[in-house]
């Protein structure tokens, strides 16, 4: 296969049909960095209004080394995965004091940084300073597992390096390197996409082994999907003179740092809620009204979350070390879970202040 000709293809079809985003208008590796780690796991239309926010309230390395928790939180908040912007914000600190604050160009000085793996500063080294870096994300990988033809599961050790060194014989050809790594993303996010691929207009179509064979709809081969598991959990909004009792998870914790109303994990027949708060909550429960069930997925989890109002009667000691009691119109500074977030949300659609 001639790959000299599918680097000038994609060149060709990025220049023209390149998304105006606004990292790509500049060469700044600090907000590089702040959107390839906002984009894992996240689509673009969603990452927009949280990089402009981001880039505004935390501007370079220094201001994001020496903020608060709870801002960084704050800022991050509904994006998940929340390990990420703890990681970057050891990764600034690491900078200001190993770097002298500039931000490395060397691949193996990014590679040593908190939170950096081999993708993220394979694409600032390319993106940012031009350098043939290759990349592999989920995008990448689809793409060239059609138009090479792979059939091993992209996991697997061996069909994984191939793909490694597939990416790095492609970028060492194409010059602007940074416009080369970019164009791969850019057309498995808009055209050689998971489902319904749009083949007839791709500029790789010439020279796609899977197109050829009819394989498209088979590529990349992920292997059998993980079966999803169902899981129910309680939550309890307590509310006592125009306050409501939060908490904040620990460290160490699946979203550790956030906020959230007290909940807790139940079996799919328990109907013991009065109960159930009085144990979570440690605050005698007076009247106990559904709120609303929110339902949403995590990896592989579907969670049922159903959530009740609580007019808390009497409070004992073993509230006070797990929580705290906020007013209503306090809590939308508070970082909180997205699930969590989203009762937030009912609860000022319900009662507003």
């Amino acid at each position: 296969m001639n790959e000299t000709k599918i680097v000038a293809a994609l060149l060709a079809w990025f220049g023209h049909n390149a998304r105006d985003l606004p990292w790509r208008r500049t060469r700044d590796p600090y907000a590089i960095w702040v959107s390839e780690v906002m984009l894992q796991q996240t689509q673009v239309k969603t990452v927009l209004p949280y990089w402009e926010r981001w880039m505004r309230a935390l501007p370079n390395l220094a201001a994001l080394a020496k903020a608060k928790p709870e801002k960084i939180h704050k800022l991050w908040e509904g994006l998940g995965y929340y390990t990420r912007v703890r990681n970057m914000q050891q990764a600034a600190r690491v900078i200001i004091r190993n770097h002298e604050g500039k931000f490395p160009e060397n691949f193996d000085d990014l590679l040593a940084l908190p939170g950096i793996g081999r993708y993220t500063a394979g694409a600032i080294c390319s993106i940012a300073f031009d350098q043939p870096k290759p990349i592999l994300d989920g995008n990448v990988i689809r793409v060239l597992t059609r138009v090479f033809g792979i059939s091993g599961n992209p996991r697997a050790k061996e069909t994984n390096l191939r793909l490694w060194r597939l990416a790095e014989t492609l970028v060492l050809q194409a010059r602007p390197c940074s416009q080369f790594n970019q164009s791969l993303m850019e057309l498995g996010a808009l055209i050689c996409t998971p489902r319904e691929p749009r083949c007839v207009i791709c500029p790789l179509a010439p020279h796609c082994a899977a197109f050829r064979q009819g394989q498209v709809q088979v590529l990349p081969n992920l292997g059998p999907r993980v079966r999803p598991t169902a899981r129910r959990f309680i939550a309890f909004v307590a509310e006592r003179n125009g306050r409501c009792f939060v908490r904040q998870r620990g460290a160490g914790m699946v979203n550790a740092h956030l906020w959230e109303f007290p909940n807790m994990e139940v079996k799919p027949d328990d109907v013991r809620v009065g109960k159930s708060a009085w144990r979570q909550l440690g605050i005698r429960p007076g009247k106990v009204e559904a709120l609303c069930t929110i339902k949403h997925s995590i990896t592989r989890y579907r969670i049922t979350l159903e959530v009740f109002r609580v007019a808390a009667t009497h409070e004992t000691n073993r509230s006070l070390s797990r929580g705290r009691w906020i007013d209503r119109s306090r809590l939308g500074r508070l970082a909180f879970a997205s699930a969590h977030k989203k009762i937030l949300a009912r609860i000022w659609a319900s009662r507003p202040d």
